[in-house]
Parts: C-alpha cells; structure tokens; sequence
C-alpha cells in the first residue's frame, strides 16, 4: 500500500484550517477520485493534475488514485489545493521521497502545462499556517511578494511542478515556457495606489473640515447635505488622510480581506485606512457580500477600519440601506448561503451625502427646484430612522 501526503490550507471567509491531503495509489483500473467535500473547481484538478505531472516528466501511476482531504466535515473549494494534491500523489507513486512534505504547506495552482499559477488569499492563510507552527511553505513564483509579507515564515517560490520536485529531491524533466520564466518576483509587481488626497488642497469649507475633523477622531458617522457641486465628494474622498494610521493587526486585518479579494498587489502593507464608495445602483450582494456556494466579502467588508462612503445616499434601494443596520452595530456581517455561514468583519465609518432634494436645487429661497413635497418627502423617506440614528 503506497500512501503519499501534503500539507495545505483552507479558507472559510477569512478563517482558516489545515487541510491533510493523503492519496492512495491502489490496484485496479485506471481512476482518479478526489473525497472529502470538494466544490466543482476542486474537482476538476482530477484533469489539471494529471496533465501537469505529465508535463513535468512525472509518470501518472496506471492504477486507482484516491486523494482524500481532510478534515472530511469541512467544506473545500478553490484551485488552491492543486499543488499540494499533485504533490500528494507524486509521493505515493514514488516520484519525491515518502513524507517529505509533512511539515509543509504547499499552495498554488496548476496549468495543463505544468506551470504554477497565482491564488488569491495567500496572506490569511500564511498568518494561521504560522499560528499552527508550520513556518515552511511552498507558494506560487508569483506570489512570493505577498508571502514575504508575513515575518518568521519560509517563503519558497515555485513556477512549475518540475521545480516543486527537483526541490524535493525528485528527478524530472521539464521545460518552463518563456513566458512564465521571465517573470520576476521582485520586479515591482506589489505597486502601492497613491494616498489619498489631502484635506490641505481643500480651499474653504471650514465648517465641514471641523465636522470632518470631530467625525475621524471620535469615529463617528455622518452626513453630509447640500447642493451639487459643493464638494461633498471630494471632502469624503480625504477622510482617510486625516484619520489615525493603521495599527499593525489593523493592517493585517485589511491587507487579509484585500488578499482575499485579489487586490493585495495593488496596496501593499499600508497603514492608510482603506475607503470604498459603491455606486448607488450597487445591489445589496455587492454591497453585503454574496455569491453561490460561500459567499464572497462585500463593500462593506472591504471598507473594515477604513470609510464607506454612500454618494446619493437616498438613491440607494431601501432595502440596500437597511442591510447596514446590523453591521453598524455589531461590527461583522454574517452570510448564510446553503453550504454554511461566512463571517467577515465590517467595522467601519459611514459617510453618507445627499442632495436636498431629487433635483438638487432646495436651497436659499428654492426658486429653482421644481420638486413636489411628496418628491421631497420620497426622497428622504429611503433613509430610515435607525439608519439616521
């Protein structure tokens, strides 16, 4: 009985668990099976697998191949796990040396062509791998910036399975597209978005910056009403420019849920408090966090220790606004969908701006808004008065 193993990582929201991967390589006609809740996309690395170690010069053993991930209870999704099931099954054929993975997490996906493939989300499970005392891991070649990110762990980049076994000890023959093999960890794909503008370039406006000002410092909702044009915008947009600097756990925290998202290299480690401004017709999914099997963190996640900022506030659906309510006050947002529960944390500032009316032009005397009471009295009337509150 030949049994091959590898250590990976599993992502609920933004919790994280160790996944075993054990596969069994067993007489019989030629299958491949993968037990242990695996979602559609986990399934389908039956075919990447195979060709992958095909293409590295690995033979695919003519028998019975069972991987199991464990533990069995919990729910796996994503191509992450692909990697390590390919390392698994390498181990049992005796491609790589037996248990040579047992202390370490191994993480990516895999192309037909053996090529190792960025994931999203590496940065949280880093952080639990670390907490759980294992401190070596094998990553995409591509994402050896954001691993690196994480202190008292021992990154290793790969670009194809080939690499994963001559580091190993394995014996291969391979050949890395060019493509792939002119990619350079540190050739300054982790880009930093500006900051955000500063309250200095702000001409005027005295009794809003204090507002502001007073809003930031106690942490404070608010909002804002006036006519277009007078720069409700672009007061919100430099709220994080004069709000305390991130703690290191808040960064994490953020630099987690943007690891998640996938947009991690477009900020980096940043102590600048993140700020998200849906459109009005963003729909309550978007806004809360939604999507098939577990669901997938929302605006309001994104906005965590930052500033959510709703422009035309009452253009917003009711029943978009009324979602807020509970986050507001418990600081998380809990998702239920058919395969379980997700939690994200949502604790953020909510700045919202609003014209006085439909039209915009209820100001002074008014002679210029063409508004019915009722109009007026609609408009508002989205706005609830816990939302208020």
């Amino acid at each position: 009985m030949a049994i091959g193993s590898a250590l990976s990582v599993g992502l609920i929201g933004l919790k994280a668990f160790i996944i075993q991967i054990q596969a069994f390589v067993s007489p019989g006609l030629p299958y491949f099976s993968i037990i242990g809740l695996p979602d559609t996309s986990l399934s389908e690395a039956r075919e990447r697998v195979k060709s992958a170690c095909q293409a590295s010069g690995a033979k695919w053993p003519e028998t019975r191949v069972t991987v199991n991930l464990s533990p069995a209870s919990m729910p796996k999704r994503g191509s992450s796990h692909d990697l390590a099931i390919a390392a698994s099954v390498l181990s049992a054929s005796g491609t790589i040396p037996h248990d040579c993975l047992n202390d370490t997490v191994v993480l990516g996906e895999v192309n037909l062509d053996g090529t190792v493939l960025p994931i999203n989300g590496l940065l949280p499970i880093l952080l639990h791998a670390r907490d759980q005392g294992v401190c070596k891991v094998i990553v995409p070649h591509a994402n050896l910036d954001e691993a690196t990110l994480v202190p008292d762990v021992n990154a290793i980049g790969v670009r194809h399975v080939g690499e994963l076994i001559e580091l190993i000890g394995g014996a291969t023959k391979y050949e890395i597209p060019d493509l792939i093999r002119d990619v350079n960890p540190n050739d300054g794909t982790m880009s930093i978005c500006p900051p955000p503008g500063d309250m200095n370039e702000v001409m005027g406006q005295e009794t809003a910056k204090w507002a502001l000002e007073v809003a930031s410092a106690g942490g404070h909702h608010l909002m804002m009403t006036g006519p277009p044009g007078t720069g409700k915008t672009m007061l919100a947009s430099r709220i994080p420019g004069i709000m305390s600097p991130l703690s290191e756990s808040e960064q994490l925290e953020v630099a987690s849920i943007r690891s998640l998202c996938g947009t991690l290299p477009s900020y980096g480690i940043s102590d600048i408090p993140p700020f998200e401004a849906p459109h009005h017709t963003a729909s309550t999914a978007s806004l809360v966090g939604g999507g098939a099997g577990l669901a997938q963190p929302g605006a309001i996640t994104r906005a965590h220790r930052g500033i959510l900022f709703m422009d035309e506030a009452p253009e917003f659906s009711a029943r978009t606004l009324q979602t807020l309510r509970e986050p507001l006050e418990s600081g998380y947002v809990a998702i239920s969908r058919a395969k379980g529960t997700t939690y994200y944390p949502a604790r953020f500032q909510l700045i919202m701006a609003a014209n006085p009316c439909p039209c915009g032009y209820a100001y002074g005397n008014g002679e210029r808004c063409t508004c019915k009471e009722k109009d007026r009295i609609k408009y508002f009337s989205r706005l609830s008065g816990p939302i208020l509150d």
